[in-house]
């Protein structure tokens, strides 16, 4: 826990065993297959593929649904992919020992139906269960487009949810994926810092994230899965997707970074005052943290994701009228290959149908809280992994209080104050005291209509 590496490979020093994250995860998801009452498990998923097969062909194919893997039970996975990546995986890949064959799905759907595609795939599949004497078990599937899932019934296979079995596996992490993790959330801290030096007024919501997206990318990053940039009046309600719109001095900003070190991600929120804060917002901030703060030291193993979530405040408390209204403003969920795994901690889900929390596993918890202005909010995640007697955070860029980007401001008196309201008349004090200490004085107007201070 807690450690990690250079972003290299070295003889010199022991780093991330690869080949052991690939027999551990392998080992991991047997041992639940075979533990379950399903025969084998078929995945379209590319994570899924990853973890069974550690395979990869780029994450443009993340969406496609083009290649496939299957895992028979006492048996070793096949994995299916386009035919040049087939051969990739057959001079690359020599843990797949010549399981590494072509294939292709219909496309996404554009490939007709008549074409015979999906029955292919379902050809293939039942081929090998017959070979392992497993065509009459159930088949978990974890996600797949209909017309694949029609040919495997019609070719008398019956087809199950497998993605319980897969987030069930992946739930637990081995040592080396607890590395990828904490280094994946070190980048972010990378990214973190490099927005805070330069933040201001003028700056773009767009540009921010490309500037994350770019350190990111230079540290060696797999995948900007995504960056979320809000700021001003965009904060609440939070919309989960950045613009164009500029910052302006007193404004809030917060972020989330969501991105991949060898395929492991993070989700991981902060918030940054541009300039100055209003009390309002200073306050969002301190309930913010106190909410997540909460959370975190609920976390321990035997407890339940719902005693967790009783640290999260009422989706009433904060302007919604229910839970479901107000999910994922007030969450915890797993983080692994994806962003969104087991365990989900939300007081939406009813404490009987949570997770008990284990040793090793990473979850993301993450709070908010909207100002008393209306239209400004706090956000805060951070990451922990679960310790044998409670847990650890591994996003550490600061957070404990709110971080003012951007002060550059020097008045006659010194500093410009980092907690004022955003509007300069509202911060004037007793400086509505004429200097020489007397209240001013009220005139007549002059022709143009305005008045003038004796």
């Amino acid at each position: 826990m807690g450690k990690t590496f250079g972003l290299m490979a070295v003889d010199w020093e022991k780093r991330v065993d690869f080949d052991r994250l690939r027999r551990d995860r392998l080992d991991r998801i047997k041992g639940i297959l075979k533990a379950s009452e399903l025969g084998s498990l078929v995945c379209f998923d590319p994570n899924n593929i990853r973890y069974i097969t550690s395979t990869l062909i780029g994450t443009w194919s993340n969406d496609k649904f083009v290649r496939w893997s299957l895992l028979p039970q006492d048996r070793e996975p096949i994995m299916w992919d386009f035919g040049s990546a087939a051969r990739h995986h057959q001079l690359y890949n020599p843990w797949l020992e010549g399981r590494s064959r072509a294939g292709i799905t219909n496309f996404r759907g554009g490939i007709r139906p008549e074409a015979g595609r999906a029955e292919d795939v379902a050809r293939k599949i039942k081929v090998e269960l017959e070979a392992a004497g497993l065509a009459n078990e159930p088949v978990g599937v974890d996600i797949v487009e209909p017309p694949i899932m029609f040919a495997l019934q019609a070719a008398g296979l019956k087809v199950v949810d497998g993605q319980q079995v897969m987030l069930q596996a992946r739930m637990i992490k081995s040592v080396d994926e607890l590395v990828l993790l904490d280094t994946a959330c070190m980048m972010v801290d990378s990214a973190y810092e490099a927005l805070y030096k330069v933040m201001g007024p003028g700056m773009k919501e767009n540009e921010c994230v490309g500037l994350v997206a770019k350190t990111l990318y230079d540290l060696g990053s797999e995948h900007v899965e995504g960056v979320n940039a809000i700021s001003g009046e965009r904060t609440h309600p939070h919309p989960h997707i950045y613009s164009d719109r500029v910052m302006r001095p007193g404004d809030p900003v917060f972020f989330d970074i969501l991105h991949a070190y060898n395929g492991y991600r993070t989700c991981y929120y902060r918030t940054f005052a541009i300039g100055s804060a209003s009390a309002g917002m200073v306050d969002a901030y301190k309930r913010c943290r106190y909410y997540l703060d909460d959370a975190i030291s609920r976390v321990r193993p035997g407890a339940t994701t719902g005693q967790v979530a009783e640290a999260f405040p009422r989706a009433q408390e904060f302007g919604f009228p229910n839970e479901e209204a107000a999910f994922a403003l007030q969450l915890g969920h797993g983080v692994g290959l994806s962003i969104w795994e087991k365990p989900v901690i939300s007081r939406l889900i009813a404490p009987e149908h949570g997770e008990v929390i284990k040793e090793n596993m990473v979850f993301a918890l993450e709070t908010y809280w909207p100002a008393s202005d209306g239209y400004q909010a706090a956000r805060i995640e951070e990451q922990v992994v679960v310790t044998k007697t409670g847990c650890e955070v591994i996003t550490r860029f600061p957070a404990e209080e709110l971080l003012v980007a951007g002060q550059r401001y020097q008045t006659v008196s010194g500093p410009l104050a980092t907690m004022r309201e955003h509007q300069s008349n509202l911060n004037r004090g007793d400086r509505t005291a004429k200097p020489d200490g007397e209240k001013p004085q009220t005139v007549p107007a002059t022709a143009s209509g305005r008045k003038e201070i004796g």
